[in-house]
């Protein structure tokens, strides 16, 4: 009888420790996706905001925003590729604000295709 008993509690132990885990993973995932698409998402904001960031430095140097290349060439922003995966990334110039844009033709599961920040530094996904 004691090592039935014994047996019940490793299995319930079990149940309960993967029952933990699954609620885990699912709370740092985005919905739907996976874990790869987590960390491409986290890694583009923080390119993204490295891009906004070196703009807002250069306007306020220069009094202008300039393009991605620009902000390379110049040193304000050390960025060795302007891609991460399968994103892209862009600076659109309106006047007196910009877009920095990250866009993957074929994004991971549960990840979305165009994330993007403003001068404002609003970041939104499409």
């Amino acid at each position: 009888m004691g090592r039935g008993f014994g047996f019940i509690v490793v299995v319930l132990t079990m149940a309960f420790g993967l029952v933990y885990y699954m609620t885990a993973t699912q709370a740092v995932s985005p919905a739907h996706g996976t874990p790869k698409a987590t960390v491409e998402i986290t890694g583009v904001q923080q390119d993204l905001l490295a891009i906004a960031n070196a703009e807002r430095r250069y306007n306020a140097l220069n009094a202008k925003y300039v393009s991605l290349d620009e902000l390379i060439s110049s040193g304000e922003l050390a960025m060795p590729r302007t891609t991460r995966g399968p994103y892209s990334y862009t600076v659109d110039i309106e006047g007196d604000s910009f877009i920095a844009k990250a866009h993957a033709g074929d994004p991971p599961q549960g990840a979305p295709s165009t994330i993007s920040i403003d001068s404002l530094m609003r970041v939104s996904h499409d």
